[in-house]
């Protein structure tokens, strides 16, 4: 499988100018040949292949940009195969994935990727035309190392993220539960069908106070000066903290879940749907749901866990887990009901859960064994969706 690892780097005032430059020259060529791809399309109705493009960066730097020669060549070429992929997305889905745009200066996040990296010790590694920067190697890179990405947040900070294929798959623990279902939710963002829960931190309800402070200094400051440019980085700084916060709470327990667990069941929610709704779109946001199932997937593929989604139209918090009686009439205010059929009550979050667990358990079991439905299959990676080997069993 391939993997990812991220180290932050610090480097010094004269690296630190280059990366600068090499940001701004990989933003230069890229914006130079989208606008000569779009200029050559409206002529002739065709556009050239991108290795076309790539050979002439060679010549510009001996004609009006010698400045791209200060910097890693292989970022420049590595900019416009990336330009190459934002069309190719685009007219392979058009609609869903708009039409490149020009990057600009001003963009809080900045990147380009290269090839040539290497991990010297726990506290440098080595970059083109950089040559040895101090990082912090958190832990060593495992497998072959296919490629890095340079990258320096709205918040001032530097990274450096490593590809890596070939990695060999996590020795996990033994399972103590065979089928586990998640419900992820506002009030608790996940609920398990063993009865645990993570309650919603409300990182971002907790900070409001803070970042609007520092927003509203941010407003004061005069456009172009030194210390609005503080502020910004201020005001990107809190924000990051409330994701960071986010971000660890879901590790701790999606990391905490695959190893409990042989098998992980989700429900397939429409996200992006109930971001739409104004009064929820916050809270929405702030529990971070796609993200959980994101983790939960990329996990259980690392460790060899099954992973399954459950389709969203499935009624898996107005389906009693005794009895299977269907309750049409629950509304979203109930959070404990009982069951008109048998009488059980039910924790909303839990009996969903429990539910998620054993269709999860069904669609699985059906697609290994070749007895599953077309919609099972679908189901199984989740509704619509084509099976990946994320999903195999």
């Amino acid at each position: 499988m391939d993997k990812t690892f991220e180290y932050r780097i610090y480097p010094s005032a004269e690296q630190e100018a280059l990366l600068q430059k090499t940001f701004g020259c990989c933003r230069w060529v890229y914006n130079r040949v989208l606008a000569m791809r779009r200029d050559e399309y409206a002529w002739t109705g065709k556009s050239r292949h991108i290795n076309s493009y790539i050979t002439q960066i060679p010549a510009w730097k001996r004609a009006d940009a010698p400045w791209l020669s200060e910097v890693d060549s292989m970022a420049l070429q590595q900019s416009l195969r990336d330009l190459d992929k934002a069309f190719k997305n685009f007219f392979r889905a058009p609609g869903k994935v708009g039409f490149p745009k020009f990057k600009s200066k001003r963009a809080g996040r900045k990147s380009y990727r290269t090839n040539g990296v290497g991990i010297i010790d726990a506290r440098h590694v080595r970059l083109p035309k950089l040559g040895t920067v101090r990082a912090r190697v958190s832990r060593p890179v495992e497998g072959r190392v296919l490629s890095a990405t340079v990258k320096q947040v709205p918040s001032g900070k530097y990274y450096v993220a490593i590809c890596c294929a070939d990695v060999p798959a996590t020795d996990a623990p033994a399972p103590t539960v065979v089928f586990l279902g998640v419900d992820a939710g506002i009030h608790d963002i996940a609920t398990c069908s063993t009865g645990e829960r993570l309650p919603n931190p409300k990182n971002l309800q907790r900070s409001e106070r803070r970042l609007a402070r520092e927003q509203r200094r941010l407003s004061r400051k005069r456009k172009g000066s030194a210390n609005r440019a503080r502020q910004r980085v201020r005001v990107a700084r809190a924000h990051e903290k409330v994701a960071n916060r986010r971000k660890d709470a879901l590790h701790k327990f999606t990391t905490h879940a695959v190893g409990e667990s042989q098998n992980i069941a989700v429900e397939d929610l429409n996200v992006r749907g109930m971001q739409r709704n104004r009064r929820l779109a916050k809270a929405v946001g702030d529990a971070a749901m796609s993200e959980l199932a994101r983790q939960l997937e990329y996990k259980c593929a690392w460790s060899g866990r099954g992973f399954v989604r459950v389709g969203r139209f499935y009624p898996s918090s107005k389906t009693c887990s005794a009895c299977g009686y269907v309750y049409r009439g629950l509304t979203l205010a109930e959070r404990v009901w009982d069951c008109p059929a048998c009488g059980m009550r039910h924790d909303r979050d839990l009996n969903a859960a429990v539910n998620i667990a054993r269709e999860g358990r069904r669609i699985l079991e059906g697609a290994a064994g070749h007895a599953g439905t077309a919609a099972d299959a679908a189901n199984a990676c989740g509704e619509g969706v084509r099976p990946t080997a994320a999903c195999a069993v």
